[in-house]
């Protein structure tokens, strides 16, 4: 396949300074396409998610290594590669590919991220899209499913154990229910959120959804093997483990369990784990209703997923 036409330039959404989104996110349409090294892919972007390391970034909340603005938000991507480096094995100018662009999450992660119309990354973070998934669809997956996954195998996950799952419907939440009922063959999973979520939850595989603006989950008589903590609950979440069991968390450290906290490191061999799931529709991309932005939008799906109350993931689409 012939190489496309690449352009100098693309438009982009651009942050110069830390502060509010809304403040500091500008629309740059004469931003430099990035240049690709000989490990890279270039890939057009077509579909983006956001996720809340992207605002926090933005911020200034999150201080990554060895980075520092102008930058361009966003970690999820699914597009079409339009041009490899000389040392690049696994893809073709051409190939419908998604993941998450940065290897650590906040360790020299990429200036340029996938609210861009070209983004550029290391073809061990990205897989071949699955036939079955929209580029949206796709592009929903990466960075929240690979979280719910490695989270999962960081504490042992395994048939016959039961999980609580602390922010169910959020965006990694929605895809560890999915994945410890469906791919680590959970005996039971029980999952928190609010009143208006009960019956997504029981959709996604939860066999007892909990209202926490109702019930107190650290008080129920069940304990379980796994606290999955997706929101920042650490003190409570621990009163939930049975003697023995284990927490993980995203969103906060938890004292009496020093390696309860990580941050997801993308690699594209966990995408490829999970495509015989994503193609038989045993896990499923969770998009939120209000979704998709239009990425002149950009802004206003910041502001929504600012506001913590989406149901699975924010995305802009199309990218142009």
């Amino acid at each position: 396949m012939a190489a496309p036409s690449v352009p100098t330039h693309m438009k982009a959404w651009v942050y110069h300074d830390f502060g509010n989104t809304a403040d500091v996110l500008k629309l740059d349409s004469n931003f430099p396409v990035p240049q690709i090294n000989q490990h890279q892919v270039l890939v057009k972007v077509v579909a983006a998610s956001l996720n809340p390391i992207d605002y926090k970034r933005i911020h200034g909340m999150l201080k990554p290594s060895n980075y520092s603005p102008p930058s361009v938000p966003g970690y999820d991507v699914a597009g079409v590669v339009v041009k490899v480096g000389s040392e690049v094995k696994k893809f073709k100018v051409g190939d419908e590919v998604y993941g998450d662009i940065n290897h650590k999450a906040l360790d020299k992660p990429k200036n340029v991220g996938t609210l861009a119309e070209y983004t550029a990354t290391e073809e061990k973070v990205l897989a071949l899209k699955p036939n079955n998934l929209s580029f949206l669809e796709a592009a929903s997956l990466p960075l929240a499913m690979e979280t719910a996954y490695e989270g999962l195998e960081r504490v042992g996950f395994s048939a016959g154990k039961s999980i609580l799952v602390l922010g169910g419907a959020g965006g990694v939440g929605a895809y560890v229910i999915q994945l410890a009922k469906h791919v680590f063959g959970a005996s039971r999973v029980v999952a928190t959120a609010s009143t208006s979520k009960q019956e997504f939850l029981s959709c996604l595989g939860a066999d007892q959804p909990i209202d926490y603006t109702k019930e107190n989950f650290e008080d129920l008589p069940e304990k379980f093997d796994v606290v999955y903590d997706a929101v920042g609950q650490p003190d409570k979440a621990v009163k939930a483990i049975k003697e023995g069991g284990n927490i993980v968390s995203i969103a906060a450290p938890v004292a009496e369990f020093p390696d309860a906290f990580f941050l997801l490191t993308s690699d594209a061999a966990m995408l490829e784990k999970l495509k015989p799931y994503l193609e038989n529709g045993k896990v499923k991309p969770i998009i939120d209703p209000k979704s998709p932005f239009p990425f002149s939008d950009t802004l206003d799906a910041f502001a929504y997923l600012e506001t913590s109350r989406a149901t699975g993931k924010v995305m802009v689409y199309p990218i142009p």
